[in-house]
């Protein structure tokens, strides 16, 4: 999928094709912004890359690493993605309460919450299956949508699927 920019369109069209899971999406950008690139690997694109350096060779070996499961990235993306996870990791550890491990997964009771919320409960009878308070689970509800960087339920619960948790 050849873009020029990253912006509403193109996410559009990412999630379209990557929905089900088994679409292996190669990226030709001419240049992808600091947000963009976390949004990209997110929708499961298997390698990006630069438009410039884009060859028939190039291409030819990212379509096959990408239909292998494998991904395949520019260097100077791979240093920028790992300075992401980087500062991702290092700002759950200083928002995680002590004695708890941050992951970039999903805690047991996020999943068990979710699995709820996918079920059409509403807050309260979230609260009342599990013996939480309603602000337990609504705080449960943000912190996860706010590390995940996720928009709404909706797309918490889509996205616990698109990953397996549910």
């Amino acid at each position: 999928m050849p873009i020029d920019q990253f912006d509403e369109i193109a996410a559009a069209e990412l999630r379209r094709l990557v929905r089900g899971g088994e679409q292996r999406v190669v990226l030709i950008a001419r240049d992808l912004r600091e947000p963009d690139l976390m949004a990209v690997v997110e929708y499961g694109v298997r390698a990006i890359l630069w438009r410039h350096q884009t060859t028939p060779q190039r291409l030819l070996r990212a379509v096959q690493s990408a239909a292998r499961g494998e991904g395949d990235l520019p260097p100077d993306l791979i240093s920028r993605l790992l300075t992401q996870v980087g500062q991702l990791q290092r700002s759950m550890e200083a928002s995680t309460p002590a004695g708890l491990v941050p992951t970039l997964g999903m805690a047991p009771r996020e999943v068990d919450v979710l699995r709820l919320v996918a079920e059409g409960m509403d807050t309260r009878q979230i609260s009342q299956k599990l013996a939480y308070s309603e602000r337990t689970v609504k705080n449960i509800l943000h912190a996860l949508m706010t590390r995940l960087q996720l928009h709404n339920r909706a797309h918490a619960v889509a996205y616990a699927l698109r990953e397996g948790y549910i």
